[in-house]
């Protein structure tokens, strides 16, 4: 099979190996088959997208919605880099599956509106999917209303209209959306369980997801109702992209 490749930005070594470890689950995939890029160590190798079967974005510490002067370079290199393979990505219809920071890397790309109208704090929310959504094949087997671990300051506010909006919740009005065929974007995390999430609520507390006594109402918070669909997506995902 032709690998998958895993663009991630978290510096921090333990949630970085935990999130490519939850992917490598939730996907169904060994590590010859998902080969990770930490773009936050270094600069985007060149992807030759005739041998991949497709892409995966993880979370990050990056918001699109960031002031430009408040960027540091990495940020603005990475932001960067994920222009130049979405202007080959998107045209290309290539399979492309972003998740949280994935949602602003392809949602800034495609115009859409990016702000903080949205941001979610950390926490299980109930996604509900649109008429598209429950068509769409990425979402098979899954119920049109289920819970997903969220967490973030940002999030799209308007669509292009050439995006297909797929999932909503309460809070935030886009959770999913496509582009073309088979380019897709959740700002939920498919790949999360309650271990994983507990070990990046520890990870990043101090950096503005929480206050610091709200530290134990957030675990709390995950646990609120369980989380079992999301990452029946990223199984599809693979299983419907996967080439020899």
């Amino acid at each position: 099979m032709r690998p998958f490749v895993l663009l991630a930005t978290r510096a921090e070594d333990l949630p970085a190996g935990e999130e490519y470890a939850a992917m490598l689950r939730a996907a169904g995939l060994d590590e010859r088959d998902l080969i990770r890029v930490r773009l936050e160590a270094g600069p985007m190798p060149a992807l030759d997208l005739d041998v991949l079967s497709g892409i995966i974005v993880g979370g990050g510490p990056f918001n699109a919605s960031d002031a430009p002067e408040a960027k540091s370079p990495v940020q603005q290199r990475v932001e960067a880099e994920f222009a130049t393979l979405l202007d080959r990505v998107v045209p290309a219809d290539f399979p492309f599956f972003g998740a949280c920071y994935g949602i602003g890397t392809l949602g800034a790309h495609e115009g859409a509106v990016i702000d903080r109208t949205f941001g979610e704090p950390i926490s299980v929310v109930p996604v509900t999917l649109t008429d598209e959504g429950a068509r769409d094949p990425l979402f098979a087997g899954l119920p049109t209303e289920f819970g997903a671990f969220v967490g973030h300051k940002e999030a799209v506010s308007r669509l292009p209209a050439h995006a297909v909006h797929l999932a909503s919740s309460p809070g935030c009005p886009v959770q999913a959306f496509r582009v073309g065929q088979n380019v897709y974007a959740t700002q939920f995390h498919p790949e999360l369980d309650v271990d994983g999430i507990t070990t990046r609520i520890h990870a990043y507390a101090g950096h503005g997801y929480f206050a610091a006594h709200e530290l134990e109402l957030t675990l709390a918070a995950v646990r609120t109702a369980p989380v079992s669909h999301p990452s029946r997506m990223l199984r599809t995902f693979v299983e419907r992209y996967a080439r020899d």
